[in-house]
């Protein structure tokens, strides 16, 4: 059974704030939101920080990789005047410090680790430790719900994060359902599938459930098309229409 809320805000405020910052967070919250989706990827000291992009120059003006980048460098940049100039000056966030707004305001997580090229195993397995002592007190719970969920689409970053906390639940991120999905599943003892949701067929679905296997689906902007992937089966699902699709969303 899926012990995780149905509707998490993509990227912690869909498209009403610049993603992947504490402004984003701060707007999901304000529409109620209290689950989350958000990506992390490492600096060049080895340090997590919650970008989609392993480039700059989409979301942060720059060029060149965020591998190249310091932590201190990183967090000094602009994340939000791209979005928008009412939100220029909001910083890139360190994985910790989105991590500690989300505990101290009741939100879960689906931290998706996002390498950049070249960092998979690495970003896995740091990721998982300084995941692994924020979530002591949880752990120790053994309550399912109060754990964040990793995903990727990077087969070697889950293995690693596997490896180096295999108590924190893993979830395999597939564009599409092709091939031995279940096979890779099994290999990094994954609970769940991400996928996306314009690529699910209804056997698709019958044959995850059948598997034991949660199902979320990604970026579902569509409040009919949401209704009826939950209607089919899917267990959850993320959105950026937030101010359309809300956290309570009715089957």
């Amino acid at each position: 059974m899926w012990p995780y809320p149905r509707i998490l805000a993509h990227r912690g405020g869909g498209s009403l704030a610049p993603e992947n910052t504490l402004a984003a967070l701060r707007t999901g919250l304000a529409h109620g939101f209290r689950a989350v989706e958000f990506d992390v990827m490492l600096t060049r000291d080895g340090v997590g920080v919650v970008l989609h992009d392993p480039e700059l120059g989409r979301t942060v003006a720059g060029s060149g990789s965020v591998a190249a980048l310091s932590a201190a460098e990183l967090t000094r940049m602009d994340a939000g005047r791209w979005f928008s100039p009412a939100f220029a000056g909001e910083p890139v966030p360190l994985f910790t410090q989105f991590v500690q707004f989300c505990q101290e305001h009741g939100i879960w997580m689906n931290i998706e680790l996002k390498p950049v090229p070249g960092f998979e195993a690495e970003t896995g397995r740091l990721i998982a430790n300084v995941t692994r002592a924020l979530f002591t007190d949880a752990l120790a719970s053994g309550e399912p719900r109060r754990l964040p969920l990793f995903s990727s689409f990077s087969m070697t970053a889950l293995a690693a994060a596997a490896a180096a906390a295999p108590d924190l639940p893993r979830a395999c991120l597939f564009e599409t359902l092709d091939g031995d999905w279940l096979d890779a599943v099994r290999r990094v003892g994954a609970i769940a599938i991400d996928t996306d949701y314009r690529h699910l067929q209804p056997g698709q679905i019958r044959a995850v459930k059948a598997a034991g296997l949660g199902l979320f689906c990604y970026t579902v902007n569509d409040p009919a098309i949401a209704r009826s992937l939950l209607a089919a089966g899917v267990d959850g699902l993320c959105t950026d229409a937030i101010d359309r699709i809300g956290p309570e969303f009715p089957l």
